[in-house]
């Protein structure tokens, strides 16, 4: 996946100009809020974004990071489905619409796209911003009020994306929403944070979308139970996220980068190639040989050593990086 990512010029300029009106000090404090609600887990009863400033301050803070994981794991989608056009997008709990930005950075074929969000403080701020969008898609995007839950209608779309949503939802009705878009979506693409809660969401995701016949996409290279135990290790993936001023003020932090982590599950209504295999850590470079952890089609989890000796592949597997895919190959 790309080592570094940044927003779009639009989108950044945009961002900058709606947080202006906020005293940075309370976007801090709003900040320092969702962090511990990030970490310690969302009171279900509330409404996470319930405020002008508490929607400034998720935006600031969270929109970089979701934007760059998303669209990480969109193009992943894209690489492995290269004849996928879609026109239609649903983004379900679309927050202020990171996803809607990155779909239409990896599909410019949308044309048509609904974001679904409970929070109104969070349509309109999401509505505000894509008025700066240059792609039609965003800018016409409609937003309509709705909240995630079993009683919601399952939304019909070329493309149905969902982030960092799963984990605000109780356990039932995160199984009962996931069934509902695996019944109307073409392509579903579910993120959530990599942590392991995080991946544990997506695990049972993964697995009732199995079982509820759609084709895994990514970034999975089979349909079999995932040979990761939850207990011992998770699925994720990171992309590297350049921090601008506004970000790094908001946030407190010094850094001129982060290091966003994610786990995702990516499933179709109809097979498209997949990956033979997928890199699950940083690949170990060392003079004349690399080694990969990859899961693999057919041995689950396995490490796979490249050397010199093997010419081209070796010159492959020293510019792979975590996340990527990676073919088979006759290591021997």
């Amino acid at each position: 996946m790309n080592a570094v990512s940044t927003l779009p010029d639009d989108l950044d300029d945009a961002l900058e100009a709606s947080l202006g009106g906020f005293p940075t000090a309370e976007l801090t404090r709003s900040v320092q809020t969702l962090i511990r609600q990030y970490r310690e887990g969302f009171d279900r009863s509330v409404p996470a974004l319930s405020s002008e400033v508490a929607v400034a301050a998720y935006a600031g803070y969270r929109m970089p990071a979701t934007y760059s994981a998303v669209r990480a794991a969109l193009r992943q989608v894209a690489l492995l489905a290269p004849g996928f056009a879609p026109e239609t997008q649903v983004d379900v709990g679309g927050g202020t619409g990171s996803a809607l930005w990155a779909s239409s950075a990896v599909w410019p074929s949308l044309r048509t796209v609904t974001v679904l969000e409970q929070s109104p403080s969070a349509i309109a701020f999401g509505r505000r911003l894509a008025g700066h969008a240059p792609a039609a898609a965003v800018r016409e995007a409609r937003w309509q009020q709705a909240f995630v839950d079993r009683s919601a209608p399952a939304p019909v779309a070329d493309l149905v994306t969902m982030s960092y949503v799963l984990g605000e939802l109780s356990p039932a009705v995160q199984e009962d929403v996931v069934g509902s878009l695996a019944r109307s979506a073409a392509m579903l693409v579910i993120v959530e944070p990599g942590t392991p809660a995080g991946y544990a969401r997506i695990a049972a995701a993964r697995r009732l979308l199995a079982e509820s016949g759609l084709h895994l996409v990514a970034p999975c290279p089979h349909d079999g139970e995932c040979p990761i135990r939850p207990d011992q290790d998770w699925c994720h993936f990171a992309v590297r996220l350049n921090r601008t001023a506004l970000h790094r003020r908001i946030k407190d932090g010094t850094l001129s980068f982060e290091d966003e982590k994610f786990s995702y599950v990516a499933a179709s209504a109809r097979p498209w190639p997949r990956a033979e295999s997928r890199i699950l850590r940083h690949p170990l470079k060392r003079k004349g040989l690399v080694t990969l952890r990859l899961c693999t089609a057919e041995d689950g989890l396995a490490d796979r050593a490249v050397s010199k000796r093997q010419g081209e592949t070796y010159r492959e597997a020293r510019d792979v990086v975590w996340g990527d895919a990676w073919p088979q190959f006759n290591d021997t």
